[in-house]
């Protein structure tokens, strides 16, 4: 599989799946797909027997498949399934905690930054990326206005790569791209339909090969 260097690369979120075979099934025929960067793994409500379970399922599939499996706001289950990253959402402290405890030897990201201000608070704790938009936002076909801007502005300002949560339309992933984010996340734009999952994927980097802004350098 070759990987995109210069344009936005896909992120996929899992979906809400509480039986873990079923949800590893369907997270690794999407990425037959061809590229993702990264596969966040969210807890939803499931609790931490599950949330392990799920992880430890997922995590393999996504790490043979070439990309970084990443859980969501649970450390415990993030070492214990041996993922490649801990997203944490929406405390600073926490995230500087994370930061100072796993990194190098773990990816660790942020989320949940509502507004400018939010933003460079956290990213003075020196996250490996910030993420804008929440995991269950996907709600309209196109990504929400104010997370384009978000990423828009950080892009434009910030070294620290970042990641926009696209809409549930698969054509709204160029979008994500146009505002200069490294990565842009999809979720269920991919999984609403798992039999087409792969081929989502493999649509969306059509897309984004062929329309998607180029990096420079």
């Amino acid at each position: 599989m070759t990987k995109p260097e210069n344009r936005c690369r896909l992120v996929l979120i899992t979906p809400q799946i509480a039986d873990a075979a079923t949800l590893a099934t369907v997270v690794g025929d999407a990425l037959k797909g061809g590229d993702v960067a990264s596969v966040i793994i969210p807890q939803y409500g499931f609790d931490d027997d599950a949330f392990q379970a799920q992880a430890e399922a997922v995590v393999p599939l996504v790490q043979a498949a070439g990309a970084a499996a990443i859980v969501a706001d649970n450390s415990r289950v993030a070492g214990r399934a041996k993922a490649d990253g801990l997203h944490v959402t929406g405390n600073v402290d926490a995230l500087a905690e994370a930061v100072e405890k796993f990194t190098p030897k773990m990816i660790v990201g942020c989320g949940g930054a509502k507004d400018r201000h939010q933003a460079l608070e956290a990213g003075d704790a020196d996250p490996d990326y910030m993420f804008f938009g929440r995991f269950d936002g996907d709600i309209k076909p196109e990504a929400h206005s104010k997370n384009l801007d978000l990423a828009e502005w950080w892009s434009s300002m910030i070294e620290i790569p970042c990641i926009v949560m696209a809409g549930n339309d698969p054509q709204s992933a160029l979008a994500g791209a146009e505002t200069g984010a490294e990565f842009v996340a999809l979720s269920r734009a991919v999984f609403d339909d798992p039999a087409a999952a792969a081929t989502v994927v493999a649509q969306v980097n059509a897309l984004l090969d062929e329309k998607a802004p180029r990096f420079e350098g």
